[in-house]
């Protein structure tokens, strides 16, 4: 089987984070690692939080404690909600570990080597207010390109156009709000990404028919716009900092590199970390992951569509100019924006449900099979309380969770606490044997393609074939002539409900395994059921015990929408 490396873009660590991080990121990356374990692969989902950078800084001054305790408290607060969503993580590392520091410092070594890193004098935002340079997001103000008056000074929020804190129209300091701002001169390190256009354009040409369209033509547009040297140091307490044995006198200075150069590379220091957390006993080889790999490893990327930039462009020109032979993603899936009524969720602004307020109000499966149903591919798509109600309480609650407690507990009824045996499967089981194959055929191509919402589609088709065939046959006046076709009828739908649940489990890995558990069959596991083997429909045989598990899915009531709307808001006025 294929070795599958699977990265999803790093969380920034300045706060949990809102539903329309998770579906862009992390959730999907989850989904597929799932799959992909289940069908026998050789997987490593690695994350970490992004902890280097202005925000960091100013949180932790905001709560007045060193910045280096305000991350470790937030990875833990962030890991903590992965965990209650079931990420499934084989690591969760952070851009601040030893790891990364020496990794970093090895690449920016070797791209100086290789002509790749210049020194140039800039000219850069000072605060007299501060008595300090601004580092690119201490500077706000009105973007010059759409107006957003709150936008940073390395990017916009609005309209994700990448800035230079001198672009700025009206800025002032993130810190102290002053506007008795100056130009000064400093000195910083510069990628030179103009003399490695050519090579990123011919790496892309390589890859982006493969790619989903959204993150080619992100790519493309860079490229045709052409590659700009860019400063990957910043004056800044918190940091990679610039190994003084190359530049003695920056590293003087307590330069350190940019987040957005070290933070693409902690993907390979989050695996070393995994490698370095290995138990007593176990060797973990990080290096065969990332290093000599393109012919022995699968690597996709999961992120939403303002990051794309800076993994299909920037940081394979990191990896180009170093002249290792490190491994580039394969596979980038990128995410348009999942929005609140239309407007966008906001870290900044509080706009929107975070994922710790959703696992107060409904367990994970919930909220993970909503997002992944809708999640943003071709377009944005938009949450609604209305629309997450409807897809629980029919998808979730009517065509999933009742039917698996209507079978269980009607058998158990008729039939006591053991699979009834019956008569012989018919014309009827036959064809719909055939139907779960077709229907499951359908699910694994679209997993396959990471295509998700079509994925979700087949997924719901195959529980809604349960419940066809379940009214079609009718067991509770079946019963009434024909008892043994009753119980044919029922120990085919329980043998529904075990494939459910292995083929549920990447979208909702609670509630399928509370569905395999209520089986009590030896070594059972949630090892993938092929077409053919579920055709067959009888996983699970006569004279096997069960039980009837709790309600998977409580249906959300009107009281229930109106309180959820009270406490986050609903559509804009």
């Amino acid at each position: 089987m294929a070795r599958h490396l699977i990265t999803s873009a790093l969380p920034y660590i300045n706060g949990i984070k809102h539903l329309g991080n998770m579906v862009g990121s992390m959730l999907p990356a989850d989904v597929y690692s799932r799959y992909l374990r289940q069908r026998g692969h050789d997987i490593l989902y690695i994350c970490a939080t992004d902890e280097h950078g202005t925000p960091a800084e100013l949180a932790a001054k905001e709560r007045g404690i060193p910045v280096d305790t305000f991350c470790a408290q937030a990875h833990d607060a962030q890991k903590t909600v992965y965990d209650g969503f079931e990420l499934a993580f084989d690591y969760f590392g952070r851009s601040s570990s030893e790891q990364n520091r020496e990794i970093t410092q090895h690449f920016a070594r070797r791209l100086n080597e290789n002509g790749f890193i210049e020194e140039r004098a800039i000219r850069q935002v000072y605060s007299p207010t501060d008595g300090r340079f601004l580092p690119d997001r201490y500077v706000e103000g009105t973007c010059p390109h759409c107006g957003y008056d709150k936008a940073r000074g390395d990017q916009c929020e609005n309209c994700t156009r990448v800035l230079d804190p001198t672009d700025l129209i009206n800025p002032r300091s993130a810190i102290s709000g002053s506007t008795d701002l100056e130009v000064r001169e400093t000195t910083h390190l510069f990628l030179l990404q103009s003399k490695l256009q050519h090579e990123v354009e011919a790496w892309v040409s390589r890859h982006e028919a493969e790619w989903p369209q959204l993150a080619s033509s992100i790519a493309r547009k860079w490229l045709t716009e052409g590659l700009h040297d860019r400063a990957i140091t910043r004056d800044l307490d918190w940091g990679v900092p610039v190994p003084a044995d190359t530049w003695p006198e920056l590293a003087a200075e307590g330069k350190v590199f940019y987040v957005w150069f070290d933070a693409p590379i902690e993907y390979i220091g989050a695996t070393k970390e995994w490698a370095d957390a290995a138990p007593a006993g176990e060797t973990r080889d990080w290096k065969s992951w990332w290093y000599e790999a393109d012919d022995t490893v699968r690597y996709t990327e999961f992120m939403a569509k303002d990051n794309v930039p800076f993994h299909t462009v920037m940081f394979p020109a990191t990896e180009l100019g170093v002249r290792e032979p490190w491994k580039k993603v394969d596979y980038v899936k990128a995410f348009n924006w999942l929005t609140y009524y239309g407007g966008k969720f906001s870290t900044s602004q509080k706009r929107g449900v975070f994922t710790d307020h959703a696992l107060d109000i409904l367990p994970a499966d919930y909220w993970r099979y909503f997002l992944i149903a809708n999640a943003p591919e071709s377009d944005d798509s938009s949450f609604t309380w209305e629309h997450f109600t409807t897809t629980v309480n029919k998808d979730l609650a009517d065509t999933l969770g009742n039917f698996v407690n209507r079978v269980l507990s009607f058998s158990r009824k008729r039939f006591g606490d053991e699979v009834p045996a019956g008569a012989e499967s018919g014309e009827t089981e036959a064809k719909l044997g055939t139907e779960i194959a077709g229907l499951l055929a359908e699910y694994e191509t679209q997993m396959e393609a990471l295509q998700f919402r079509k994925a979700a589609a087949a997924l719901r088709a195959l529980w809604s074939a349960g419940n066809s065939y379940l009214e079609e046959k009718a067991p509770w006046l079946e019963i009434k002539t024909d008892p043994d076709g009753a119980a044919l009828t029922l120990r085919t739908a329980m043998n529904l409900i075990h494939l459910y649940s292995v083929v549920s489990e990447p979208f909702i890995p609670a509630s399928a395994k509370a569905m395999r558990s209520a089986f009590a069959l030896a070594d059972d596991t949630a090892a993938w059921v092929s077409a053919d083997e579920a055709k067959s429909l009888d996983a699970v045989p006569a004279g096997t015990a069960f039980t009837v598990p709790p309600v998977l899915f409580a249906k959300i009531t009107d009281e229930d929408l109106e309180s959820y709307k009270e406490r986050f808001g609903g559509a804009p006025e």
